[in-house]
């Protein structure tokens, strides 16, 4: 056996290389290299070391500390509670942006549909009515319609005041408005969904009194429609009434909202009388839109509106909001290609407002059922719509009704048809495709086996409406006319409402030009116009 001894001097060496190592190191040959690379750092990186260590000891410490104790059951609770307020809250909010979004697509369609020399008071009707209803409906009209009262309307809640604990619901709700005691979501959200609801009704009427109505007049009118009769009929049915009492179900609005400013638009256009040059010896005389591209793309804006229209009034997160997206959407389908084949065998020709008007012929139609029809029968509502409004349009022609857009053969008459086909067409609480529970909806339609019930119901509710519409607009019409006068003078159409009624045109830009001294100077073929109808 042999020992091997390390010389001396080799030995004082290695005493040497291992003189700065502690015990520590010896016992734990690993940590050797991390010396050696700590030591190969300069002065700055070393002092940061400690400075590390201590941080990360801190966040660990701090990451203990803030460790739960287990959450308790209604802890738990109270936190998916919140959540589902929120989800719904987000939701309504959404649709309600969608809604509000179809004023862009009034303006874009009555636009298009007007003439050019009228393109400027179209617009600033459209824009400003929302402003006139955000104010009216705060004030007055959403006590009117969904505060507590009697029957007939409401008597709490003036500028959104009185007592509410919203979002608590049902029995836990105390608050001036129960009629809303269903929807889990906050007073705020509530009120800006029925809002946007409210002013839709209004901007219904711009169209049908365009290029010839008073500017002032439109404005004290659409005041009084938000605030007074658009709330009253609306809590009839919305607000806890006693249609609703009665059974009389709308969804979304066919009645509450279409009918209602159908009717007043009707109304309107009768005390104005036709546009001058409308009706020349017995003859209807075409007065075709300026623009049709920018009315296209207000019925592409209104067809996307109505998802947050019919889906948005569930006002909660819930599996029916798929459903009634497909009903709505595929009514709309079915009543621009029902107008478009009528149009073309009536008419001629597949005419390009018919086939405007048909689409949204359909998405009226099914706003009263969208939630209570199926697929199928969600078909044959829109394709009915279609047919009906072409008709419509040339029957409100023939009696020398002037309305420029079609407002009245779009909202009324297909308003009336959709409340019709709820008692027409409704699958029944728990029927074969389970869409509704009993009470939340209409009984089973009429076609599908359960009698004349809720055909009857929606008749005294399609009447009723109507009537107290039709009274409180026809008295809103004639004192407008007796104090203010309703109609611009001929002059003044003659010329075009932009010039007389706001001092500017729409295309100006495209009317005149510069002259070598950058004034602007009326073209030959600009602003100067001849005294015939354009």
């Amino acid at each position: 056996m042999k020992v091997r001894f390390t010389p001396k001097h080799k030995r004082k060496n290695t005493k040497r290389r291992l003189k700065g190592h502690s015990r520590f190191n010896k016992n734990i040959p690993i940590l050797a290299p991390l010396e050696r690379a700590i030591k190969q750092l300069t002065p700055s990186w070393q002092a940061c070391i400690p400075l590390a260590t201590l941080i990360v000891l801190v966040w660990g410490y701090a990451a203990v500390a803030q460790d739960a104790p287990p959450a308790s059951t209604d802890k738990v609770t109270q936190d998916l509670q919140s959540l589902r307020v929120g989800i719904d809250t987000l939701w309504v909010c959404i649709a309600a942006f969608l809604v509000f979004f179809m004023n862009a697509g009034f303006c874009m369609l009555e636009t298009g549909f007007c003439r050019q020399k009228n393109a400027v008071n179209v617009l600033s009707k459209n824009l400003i009515v929302f402003a006139i209803s955000t104010v009216a409906f705060w004030a007055i009209g959403f006590a009117l319609m969904f505060g507590d009262g009697n029957p007939f309307f409401g008597t709490n809640g003036w500028f959104l005041s009185g007592a509410d604990n919203s979002p608590a619901m049902g029995d836990a709700y105390q608050g001036v408005f129960g009629a809303l005691n269903w929807t889990g979501v906050p007073l705020g959200a509530k009120f800006l969904f029925q809002l946007v609801f409210a002013g839709t009704a209004a901007t219904i009427v711009s169209g049908a009194v365009a290029e010839r109505i008073k500017f002032v007049d439109f404005l004290i009118f659409s005041l009084l429609l938000v605030g007074i009769a658009y709330p009253i009929t609306g809590h009839w049915i919305w607000g806890g009434g006693w249609l609703a009492k009665a059974g009389f179900w709308d969804f979304a609005g066919s009645t509450v909202v279409h009918a209602v400013g159908g009717w007043a638009a009707l109304m309107g256009a009768a005390f104005l009388g036709p546009r001058l040059g409308k009706y020349q010896n017995g003859v209807s005389i075409a007065m075709p839109g300026h623009n049709m591209s920018i009315a296209t793309l207000g019925a592409l804006i209104l067809w996307l509106g109505w998802f947050g229209f019919n889906p948005g009034s569930t006002m909660s997160v819930n599996p029916s909001i798929a459903h009634i997206a497909l009903t709505t959407n595929i009514a709309g389908s079915l009543g621009g290609i029902a107008a478009t084949i009528t149009a073309w065998l009536y008419l001629g020709k597949p005419d390009l407002s018919m086939i405007i008007n048909g689409i949204l012929a359909g998405l009226v139609g099914i706003t009263a059922s969208c939630a209570f029809v199926s697929l199928p029968w969600a078909a044959v509502i829109g394709a009915i719509a279609g047919v009906i409004v072409v008709f419509s349009v040339t029957f409100f022609d023939r009696i020398k009704i002037d309305d420029p857009v079609g407002a009245t053969s779009v909202h009324l008459i297909c308003g009336i048809w959709g409340t019709l086909a709820v008692g027409l067409f409704a699958e029944g609480p728990a029927g074969a495709l389970n869409l509704y529970e009993e009470g939340l909806g209409p009984i089973k339609g009429l076609l599908l086996g359960g009698g004349f019930q809720q055909v009857w119901s929606q008749i005294i509710g399609i009447v009723s409406v109507g009537g107290i519409t039709v009274l409180l607009s026809t008295i809103f019409w004639l004192a407008l006319k007796a104090t203010l006068g309703i109609r611009v003078t001929a002059e003044e159409e003659i010329q075009g409402l932009d010039i007389s009624e706001h001092g500017m045109e729409a295309y100006s830009g495209l009317l005149k030009e510069a002259d070598d001294t950058g004034l602007e100077m009326a073209s030959s073929g600009g602003t100067q116009r001849s005294q015939g109808f354009i």
